[in-house]
């Protein structure tokens, strides 16, 4: 595929809001997504659509929005991986705020709205929503993902203080980033082949280097669960979440202010996604991975950057079992395998760091 690059007018103006659309061969779901953005109560927006060189119907589906539509622009690359596309829309996009939609997911009329209502009424860098699970078949339905309660939202929080929003899925889609914000932190995605994982990193310097931040409570976006491209099926795509922990690492070194406060929350942060994508994996897999896990964490103990109080103490059982046996961890994990269908369903799909995270949470209400 040859490069293109759309060709900006500087008569269009700035808009409020650049959306960033990365698309690779998802044209079963595209026309979805792009008319969610289309009908936007919030109209001040462009849709940056990154074409990381589709080979479906993908590109026929963004041309007909770019000709009915000014707001939406293309970029036309080779595919170089999820990273890579992320990177080069931040680069193009012009507003003033940032936002993000995969292009299996949707957006709800109003979302646009009041996430620029959360981050301008209160001056922050970063405004993050709930949000739906969502299936298309056998039959439509949604799901509240309920990452905070209602009391949380409509202020300013610091992530310094509070560290629970680091231990959220990471759902860089459901927010809005002030752009100003993230070129001054140099906060950028990992560029590797493929599209597992890369959230991980930019999530974590987000959340490190912003001091305000705000939740909205409505969930704005339906996250697709039924994109059978979407699976982790392969060892390779799971080798990606520890190259995002080695990129957090590596970017902490370079901001040793951040280090100091937050090496141990990266360290705990790890164990949950770990331990989810132990529960994703492919069974032929999980004691590979279980196997990483224990190499890596053996690493951040001699670093000195594990502090137990960051973990709740099922998480330290299950970490002291890694480290003793992983295929002890692995053989206490399959009781799991007896739950009633809810319990193991809310695993499958929440992942077992959200669903300790609720209970943490719960409970944490319950005692104030």
């Amino acid at each position: 595929m040859v490069e293109s690059t759309p060709t900006l007018d500087p008569a269009d103006g700035t808009p409020a809001i650049s959306v960033l659309v990365p698309i690779y061969n998802v044209e079963r779901y595209l026309d979805e997504c792009l008319s969610s953005l289309a009908v936007q109560t919030f109209t001040d927006i462009e849709v940056i659509c990154i074409n990381d060189g589709s080979t479906d119907g993908s590109r026929d589906i963004i041309g007909k929005y770019l000709d009915s539509d000014t707001r939406y622009r293309v970029i036309d690359k080779p595919n170089s991986g999820y990273g890579a596309s992320m990177n080069r829309g931040l680069d193009e996009a012009r507003g003033e705020f940032v936002a993000i939609l995969e292009s299996d997911d949707f957006m709800e009329p109003n979302s646009l709205a009041q996430l620029h209502e959360a981050i301008t009424s209160l001056d922050v860098d970063v405004a993050k929503a709930n949000f739906w699970m969502y299936w298309s078949t056998p039959t439509e339905r949604n799901e509240l993902h309920e990452a905070f309660e209602a009391k949380e939202c409509g202020k300013v929080v610091d992530p310094a203080e509070d560290t629970d929003i680091f231990h959220v899925k990471p759902s860089i889609w459901s927010a809005i980033y002030r752009r100003s914000f993230l070129q001054e932190h140099g906060i950028r995605f990992l560029e590797t082949p493929g599209a597992s994982f890369q959230d991980l990193s930019f999530t974590f310097k987000v959340w490190a280097s912003s001091r305000r931040v705000t939740y909205v409570y409505e969930p704005l976006v339906h996250y697709r669960q039924d994109n059978e491209n979407s699976s982790v099926n392969s060892m390779g795509k799971v080798d990606a979440v520890f190259n995002e922990y080695a990129e957090i690492s590596r970017w902490l070194d370079e901001h040793p202010d951040l280090r100091e406060r937050f090496a141990t929350v990266k360290s705990a942060m790890m164990y949950d996604s770990c331990i989810w994508n132990y529960e994703r994996v492919a069974d032929k897999h999980k004691l590979q991975l279980l196997g990483k896990t224990r190499e890596v964490f053996l690493a951040e103990q001699k670093a000195g950057t594990i502090d137990l109080r960051e973990f709740a103490p099922w998480k330290l059982t299950g970490l002291q079992m890694i480290l003793k046996s992983p295929a002890l961890f692995h053989a206490d994990q399959q009781r799991y395998l007896s739950l009633p269908r809810r319990a193991a369903r809310i695993l499958w799909t929440a992942g077992p760091r959200d669903l300790a995270h609720a209970v943490r949470r719960r409970v944490r209400g319950l005692i104030r």
